[in-house]
């Protein structure tokens, strides 16, 4: 088709006129799958733009609302009553909120000189289970003038969503899971970080604590002129970074593992806790993280990653920080004799707590091979822990959850203290679902992300039949919890006190101690890390504590494909 006549035809609708197509274009237009029909309220909406593009082979009447880019078949001269033709003209719309990047199309020759073809969108789709995918709609117009100003129009379209990241600065371990941090980030994340237009700046870290180091030593002021960005991956702690960071169009994301996403996490509270002025050493009303977080999946388990987005997918994951959606997600603190061990989202202690101490002595072992290991070796040693547990119930009162969320004192709650004792093979305490591959309805299928409440999942001392029996039913649709050795709480605040004097897993482990283990410290699993203390730990929940890129699984699936 020439370049006159599709210039002849955008006047014309501009004009005030509707140009005629040939009739065969109504008989071969590209129905996009992913376009919603018209909705009730398009008519109130201001209209924007309205022009000439091509679609596949049809010549469309498009037209660009405030909300929702709409399009229909230009109608020939046709015979009223024929529903196969109004079928075929149906209008067709996508959400301007599920656009993500604008770019114009061009026929690039030998000479360099390209050729304006029209205008492209990247759009987010959301597909089956949970999952998001990124697409294109191709509108075809050779006119410059008109393409320039429905392009202007889209750019100042997209500036306006704020929550939407600007530039990252991001550091990779190349030692993470596989060594496929390296491979995932560059084949699968950068690509549509570029075409959304966020600036990156990539480290790749050499040994562990590199990170940290370097947030120390760097100078992130002239980061983009005025956003500063930190972005981080299993390395080592990063528990402290330089200079102040401010929240307009910013975020943080971590490619890794369970591990470093927590490890992270931890670093952007303790750092609130500086800039409110706050002790890090004993935190009883913590300050809220500045900044979101955003969890690209590169580990062995991605539970935090799995909890939040309902499935471990890379192109997920990246879309929903690339798209702004945020999700506030409650915090647990871990204390002991009232100073502060770190922020988290989940603990095992008894069995789950000697699978991972096992499991990290035998780091030369690929990660799959070593947590079979590690389990197999602790269900051959199991042994059970003597312990003291105490649990506050959790208060389900809209008034006081309100309070909370806003940081208000709670009122003298002494009197509502439980207490539990005697011999326990696992305790885990979580406060979101920590679905993974091998516990597809999640560990505490009960919890959610953000509804205040922690799961205090108790197992009893049994026969080792039946903890294996309990340990599968995680991998089924059967109730995990159905055994009379298992006891589920809903609770806000948990205490366990270890009355043994010296940890059962150091009195059987034949192989040497852990490097950082002591005769009597007790190994916990908090967020997939080993953190072994010798002493009572208190674990408090704090609602809404931190703010991760990702969309609640209520929503998705509520959501229409």
């Amino acid at each position: 088709m020439s370049r006159g006549r599709r210039g002849s035809r955008v006047g014309a609708l501009e004009g005030g006129g509707e140009a005629g197509a040939p009739p065969a274009a109504a008989a071969a237009v590209a129905s996009v799958p992913w376009a919603a029909p018209q909705r009730p309220e398009a008519a109130a909406e201001r209209v924007l733009l309205r022009g000439i593009f091509e679609i596949g082979r049809s010549s469309c009447d498009m037209v660009l609302s405030e909300r929702a880019l709409r399009w229909r078949p230009v109608r020939p001269e046709r015979p009223s009553g024929d529903s196969k033709y109004d079928l075929l003209c149906k209008e067709e719309h996508i959400e301007l909120k599920d656009i993500f990047s604008v770019k114009l199309k061009r026929r690039y020759f030998a000479s360099g000189n390209g050729t304006l073809l029209g205008i492209t969108l990247f759009i987010c789709l959301k597909k089956e289970q949970n999952k998001l995918k990124d697409s294109t709609l191709d509108l075809i117009n050779l006119s410059e003038d008109h393409c320039n100003i429905w392009f202007q129009q889209f750019k100042k379209i997209l500036a306006g969503f704020s929550n939407r990241p600007k530039s990252l600065k991001i550091f990779l371990n190349p030692q993470s899971h596989r060594k496929e941090a390296k491979q995932i980030y560059y084949e699968k994340v950068e690509p549509l970080l570029k075409i959304a237009g966020i600036e990156t700046d990539v480290t790749i870290t050499e040994y562990e604590g590199h990170a940290l180091s370097l947030l120390k030593e760097c100078e992130l002021q002239g980061f983009d002129g005025h956003r500063e960005l930190l972005c981080a991956v299993h390395c080592g702690s990063v528990y402290k970074v330089c200079n102040e960071m401010q929240t307009l169009e910013t975020g943080v994301v971590c490619v890794g593992g369970d591990g470093s996403a927590s490890e992270v996490a931890h670093a952007l509270l303790l750092r609130a806790q500086q800039s409110a002025g706050l002790e890090t050493d004993r935190i009883l009303s913590p300050a809220r993280a500045q900044l979101p977080l955003g969890v690209i999946p590169a580990g062995s388990t991605n539970v935090l990653a799995h909890s939040l987005h309902g499935i471990s997918h890379v192109v997920t994951a990246t879309l929903h920080i690339i798209m702004g959606h945020i999700q506030p997600v409650d915090v647990c603190t871990f204390s002991t004799t009232g100073k502060l061990l770190r922020f988290g989202f989940s603990a095992m202690f008894g069995f789950g707590g000697r699978t991972l101490a096992l499991a990290e002595k035998h780091r030369w072992m690929s990660p799959t091979q070593r947590r079979d290991f590690a389990v197999i070796k602790a269900l051959a040693k199991l042994k059970p822990e003597d312990c003291e547990i105490s649990f506050l119930p959790f208060n389900s009162s809209p008034d006081l959850q309100e309070k909370r969320a806003q940081g208000s004192p709670k009122p003298d709650c002494n009197a509502r203290w439980q207490m539990i004792q005697g011999q326990f093979l696992n305790v885990s305490i979580m406060a979101i679902p920590c679905l993974c591959s091998v516990a597809p309805r999640g560990l505490a299928p009960d919890t959610r992300l953000n509804n205040g409440s922690m799961a205090l999942i108790i197992a009893r001392n049994t026969s080792r039949q039946e903890f294996i029996k309990h340990l599968k039913r995680y991998a089924s649709v059967k109730n995990q919890f159905n055994f009379p050795f298992v006891e589920t709480y809903t609770v806000e605040e948990v205490k366990v006190y270890p009355r043994n004097k010296t940890s059962a897993y150091s009195l059987e482990e034949e192989d040497q101690p852990h490097e950082t283990a002591s005769e009597n410290s007790f190994p916990w699993n908090v967020d997939g890390d080993l953190m072994e203390v010798t002493s009572e730990v208190h674990v408090k929940l704090h609602p809404r504590l931190i703010n991760l890129y990702g969309e609640s699984m209520e929503e998705m699936n509520d959501s229409k494909v």
